[in-house]
């Protein structure tokens, strides 16, 4: 047995790759929107970068829609549901952000919280859906999602009982589509203290869904990037976390997002670890063989 046998279950050969979750941070705003998608593509470096779609009348009862938002301070509008339909940008708006992210060499997605929002995204044709923690038992959205779009699903775990994971990746098998599905560790708080970030997750997850789903993602709402590079290193193949270009803007997740240097340093160095993510070639390295004529003892 290899030593890369013996530890298999923490390791994976794929580059991994960096989602910068733009989200609902653009305020708003496509101008905005474009300059976040310029600065996470060109200065971050990241693979894929994110939005969300809402239907908010789906997905709020009356009550909810006309309540006020519960902090004032981040409202855009009057009540909770003005609101939501103030940060939402509709369908040509997100053709455009496709057509932004092609431009600057990124992949464009974005997460879907109905049916209604899946059904406006799948004719984008975007590489990746996100399936957020909150909706990840909408069975209706995932069934259409599965009969009607043929790209990778992404699809995070948080706030859901192992049974509920369990029944998540059954779905998807029941209808062949399990090896689209990419599943994420997360836990649901904003932001996430280290003590609940829980990254042994990572292990259970790879070793109970590995074999049966696509590949195994983290979804991060923690501050720093030191829990992202363990996540690599305990097998996650994707890492995805918020994005905003100032932490202090109006707005809920932007205290739990990272902004464009933290978003650049964790996509170097989630990339330069994974590159030492391996065993010695040979006992003694090429650039070990210098110092070891010049400096090595021997008796």
């Amino acid at each position: 047995m290899t030593k890369a046998n013996e530890i298999s279950g923490f390791l994976h050969t794929n580059t991994p790759k960096v989602i910068a979750e733009i989200g609902c941070n653009h305020k708003g705003d496509m101008e905005t929107a474009r300059e976040m998608i310029m600065t996470a593509a060109m200065f971050c470096k990241v693979d894929v970068i994110k939005f969300q779609k809402r239907c908010s009348k789906e997905l709020l009862t009356q009550e909810q829609y006309n309540a006020p938002h519960p902090n004032p301070a981040n409202a855009f509008g009057d009540t909770y549901g003005a609101h939501r339909e103030y940060l939402e940008l509709d369908v040509d708006q997100n053709q455009q952000l496709k057509i932004w992210c092609e431009e600057f060499g990124v992949e464009y997605s974005t997460s879907t919280w109905d049916l209604t929002s899946a059904k406006d995204i799948v004719p984008l044709n975007p590489s990746l859906i996100k399936i957020p923690s909150a909706c990840n038992l909408h069975w209706d959205m995932l069934g259409y999602l599965c009969e009607n779009y043929s790209g990778e699903v992404h699809l995070s775990f948080g706030m859901t009982t192992q049974e509920e994971e369990e029944q998540i990746v059954s779905f998807f098998e029941e209808r062949n589509r399990a090896k689209d599905l990419v599943v994420y560790s997360c836990t649901s708080g904003y932001p996430v203290a280290f003590e609940d970030i829980c990254l042994y997750e990572l292990v259970r997850i790879r070793n109970t869904f590995a074999d049966r789903v696509k590949a195994i993602g983290f979804s991060g709402h923690h501050l720093g990037i030191a829990a992202d590079v363990a996540a690599m290193t305990l097998g996650a193949e994707w890492v995805e976390r918020h994005f905003t270009l100032d932490r202090t803007w109006k707005g809920t997740d932007h205290s739990a997002s990272l902004e464009p240097d933290g978003m650049r340093k964790l996509s170097r160095d989630l990339r330069n670890v994974h590159k030492s993510l391996t065993f010695k070639k040979s006992d003694i390295l090429d650039v070990e063989a210098v110092q070891r004529e010049k400096l090595k003892y021997r008796a």
